[in-house]
């Protein structure tokens, strides 16, 4: 019996196989394996009926010839439906040597993907001298994810900070901080809000004030200059913002390998000008120094901005240098950006451009992807405020996700220690925000709602905790642990337990669904699809049984569906709890 962790790999490279041998396929047909209803079996292939169109084919007779150039296995059935489908449903042995076999997950994670490369993920980048708010959860926890899939699935991951420490904000903020006569080793308890605020007064004095604006821009000019002083102040308003970030990352569960923001990269943005310039790819414009893309509809016209009229360089040429760099110093063969979908027509120029500087240059072109999201909504389908209009301060956010969390874990455990307390509600709160985000389509505007993410039913990570803690509680009440090995199990016969190895096998189906969008929700909903199945499995067939050979399969079922909630939710950057 020949066993692959991903069971599609080996229907589809024996269908491909099979169909050689059947006139007017040819090399170039593709099964597209799926998942397929339980009432017909366990995968299906769709990929007769399009080739079959291409070819003008019966895609039934096509079908049914591949199905008997196939060689013969007691390992599945292969049945004919439809137009054109071909149904492979597993036998009870074959699932359970699948789910015997396979116990090791690192060497789960490395099959999954045999395109393993140095990926940068550029993720979070909030600005410096401003609280993170609400917003920026999104860009976090999605690259976060991003980066534990891409790092259990073999890739070398390099996670980097791109920050917005370096522009035209810097020099409204240095003006304030010296009309104020600010000491920045004296900004009271919560420092991160008073450069904000200070921000704020700049940013008001600047609108109402022409010379207020022109000092602004004064400030900024020296600090680009290398003004000691003005680089003093700045590199401590770095320094206090990167301390307030490090509290949110932490509690968040978040790293970054590198905090590279804008400013890394100022020496090198006349590098930048006189490339493009020699290679005759941007041109001055209105005084401006920018880049047509005569191939683009919108961008034939539409400029990318690398050098503004006043000189100054801006986010395009940051950019660009960065690509270089991360393409120079780090060899990275990918990058990944995680922002905003609103920023999509400016990460559309810069790939075009990034591609057509480094051909020009003869260098090689990392693979270029924008991972974007939606917007946050609050209860009216708005942007998220607070009452008064103000954006939603992340760590008051998680603050109150732990709170609540709190009230949760002492009304159904009004014993427990406080320091148990404590820990429970970090794992439940802080799980609970990050995965109602997590779950929804990244592309996709989503409304907040507190009852809903911390809900003990449905699509949330309350529920999916709670499952792993159950699963925890059946061992604990055997004194046995889900990682001992378990002997001699009998295969799959009841409904309940076939459905459930069923489900258990679509796991490395879901990671490479997940792996190739870039998606997020797709894993969720495969993690609660299989929670929902242990569930129902849980209430139909009693694990301690006196069968031996009975309780060991479905003490083995329970440990693999464990390991599989445990490692999805890892990736998701979400905890689980022996007991909740």
């Amino acid at each position: 019996m020949k066993l692959n962790f991903d069971c599609s790999e080996r229907l589809e490279a024996l269908l491909a196989h099979a169909a050689l041998s059947v006139e007017g396929f040819g090399e170039g047909f593709e099964p597209q394996l799926r998942a397929a209803d339980e009432r017909f079996g366990d995968f299906q292939a769709n990929g007769v009926l399009p080739h079959a169109k291409k070819t003008g084919k019966n895609p039934r007779e096509m079908a049914q010839q591949i199905i008997d150039s196939l060689p013969l296995t007691e390992d599945w059935e292969v049945s004919l439906a439809g137009p054109g489908f071909i149904n492979f449903k597993f036998s009870a042995n074959y699932l359970l040597a699948w789910i015997e076999f396979f116990t090791d997950i690192e060497k789960l994670g490395e099959s999954l993907d045999d395109s393993s490369r140095k990926t940068v993920i550029d993720y979070s980048g909030p600005n410096t001298a401003k609280q993170m708010h609400v917003g920026h959860i999104r860009s976090t926890i999605i690259g976060e994810s991003l980066a534990r899939l891409l790092s259990f699935c073999g890739h070398e991951v390099i996670r980097d900070n791109h920050l917005g420490d370096w522009g035209t904000q810097f020099g409204i903020l240095l003006y304030a901080i010296k009309r104020e006569k600010v000491s920045l080793d004296d900004l009271g308890s919560d420092p991160i809000a008073r450069l904000e605020d200070l921000y704020r007064k700049g940013n008001t004095w600047t609108k109402d004030s022409e010379e207020a604006l022109v000092s602004a821009r004064e400030e900024l000019v020296e600090l680009q200059k290398g003004n000691p002083e003005n680089l003093e102040l700045w590199e401590r308003v770095r320094e206090i913002s990167m301390n307030s970030f490090l509290t949110i990352y932490d509690m968040l569960g978040v790293r970054f390998d590198f905090a590279h923001g804008e400013s890394f990269y100022r020496d090198r943005v006349e590098e930048v000008y006189e490339s493009l310039s020699k290679h005759e790819i941007c041109q001055v414009d209105d005084g401006a120094l920018v880049v047509f893309h005569a191939e683009h509809k919108r961008f034939a016209k539409q400029p990318f901005i690398v050098r503004k009229k006043d000189g100054a360089s801006n986010y395009a040429t940051t950019d660009l240098a960065t690509v270089s760099f991360r393409e120079q110093e780090w060899q990275a063969k990918r990058i990944i950006y995680v922002t905003d979908g609103r920023q999509r027509d400016h990460f559309e120029q810069l790939f075009l451009t990034s591609r057509k500087w480094l051909e020009a240059e003869a260098r090689p072109s990392p693979e270029l992807t924008h991972v974007w999201f939606g917007t946050i909504l609050g209860e009216d389908n708005k942007a998220i405020k607070t009452r008064d209009g103000q954006p939603v301060k992340l760590a008051e956010l998680l603050d109150e996700a732990i709170e609540r969390a709190t009230v949760m874990v002492i009304e159904k455990n009004p014993d427990l220690p406080e320091g148990e307390v404590t820990r429970r509600a970090k794992v439940i709160g802080l799980g609970a925000v990050k995965y109602a985000d997590l779950s929804q389509d990244r592309t996709l505007d989503y409304v907040f709602s507190w009852d809903k993410l911390l809900a003990m039913q449905g699509n949330t990570a309350p529920y999916l905790q709670y499952a792993v803690a159950r699963i925890s509680s059946i061992f604990r009440k055997l004194g046995k642990s889900p990682a001992d090995p378990i002997k001699d199990p009998r295969a799959p016969e009841t409904e309940h337990e076939r459905s459930l190895a069923r489900k258990l096998m679509f796991f490395p189906l879901a990671m490479k669904q997940t792996l190739r969008e870039l998606k997020p929700h797709l894993l969720c909903t495969y993690l609660f699809e299989l929670a929902t199945e242990f569930s129902s499995f849980y209430s139909h067939d009693k694990v301690m049984v006196d069968d031996q050979a009975e309780q060991n399969l479905r003490l083995m079922l329970c440990a693999r569906t464990m390991t599989f909630l445990t490692v999805g939710l890892g990736i998701l950057g979400i905890e689980t709890l022996e007991e909740m």
